[in-house]
């Protein structure tokens, strides 16, 4: 990437806006130049070295744009956009790659990408995308706001009814106490979104609560015996390494959260 930051700022209708944007490359001092650039400019940044530190702060934050490397040094940047997009996060995506390969540009864009830059880019380049970018997204709701209690989520062959508080597979009631709907509830309305384990208690029983030893582990298991197929190889409920759990509601291999 172009070094060269002593530009002068290009006045920009949407650096009013105070949007957030999260950096993640596998680049370092990339990730600070660009935080910088782009703070300048108006926007809140955060930069994260690689997939692991992505996960802590996507568990903490609400982003509007996420700047993504292809090659991370613990992950693989296509892997999580696709798996975002598997979990209905329509957080806006834009793709940076090392080198220029238009077949991996084509993929990235299918896989949901919003927007691709090949490397080395000036950086006014991915100001100027990146608010176009937002402009086409400035009408969308945020895909991590709060849901309403009369929604239905569906995910494999289940949906939970949060008015009527049930969860049914192909049409017919599971059973499901009232633990395990409150903590399908949080993943529900946390798709996507890495949750750690303190945070995933706090959440299901509305009170700040100490995780003793692997209760939460415990009850994780017990969920998964109720909705996965192979609790052994989960498909909805998966665990991010250091950190807790990710609810991925589209299922399947292609649509695993590797963030780790």
């Amino acid at each position: 990437m172009k070094t060269s930051m002593a530009i002068m700022a290009i006045p920009d209708p949407y650096s009013r806006l105070k949007r957030k944007i999260l950096v993640v490359d596998d680049d370092w001092r990339s990730c600070l130049l660009l935080r910088r650039y782009l703070s300048e400019h108006g926007f809140r940044v955060c930069a994260a070295h690689g997939a692991s530190d992505m996960a802590r702060l996507w568990q903490r934050e609400r982003f509007d744009l996420l700047v993504l490397g292809r090659m991370l040094p613990d992950g693989d940047g296509s892997a999580i956009c696709h798996a975002l997009r598997g979990a209905r996060d329509d957080t806006a995506i834009i793709m940076l790659a090392a080198k220029a390969d238009e077949n991996d540009r084509i993929e990235c864009l299918g896989m949901g990408a919003d927007d691709y830059l090949f490397k080395p880019f000036n950086p006014r380049e991915l100001l100027a995308r990146l608010n176009a970018v937002l402009r086409r997204c400035s009408a969308a709701p945020h895909p991590s706001a709060p849901g309403r209690d009369d929604e239905r989520v569906e995910f494999g062959p289940y949906v939970l009814d949060l008015s009527a508080r049930s969860l049914t597979r192909n049409k017919q009631r599971v059973p499901i106490t009232t633990g395990q709907f409150s903590m399908l509830k949080v993943f529900a309305r946390h798709c996507g979104i890495p949750l750690s384990r303190n945070k995933l208690m706090e959440m299901a029983h509305g009170r700040k609560r100490e995780t003793l030893g692997r209760s939460l582990d415990v009850r994780i298991a017990r969920l998964r015996k109720l909705i996965e197929a192979d609790p052994s190889r989960p498909m909805f409920i998966q665990t991010v390494r250091g950190l807790g759990y990710v609810f991925v509601p589209g299922g399947g291999p292609g649509a695993r959260v590797n963030f780790t």
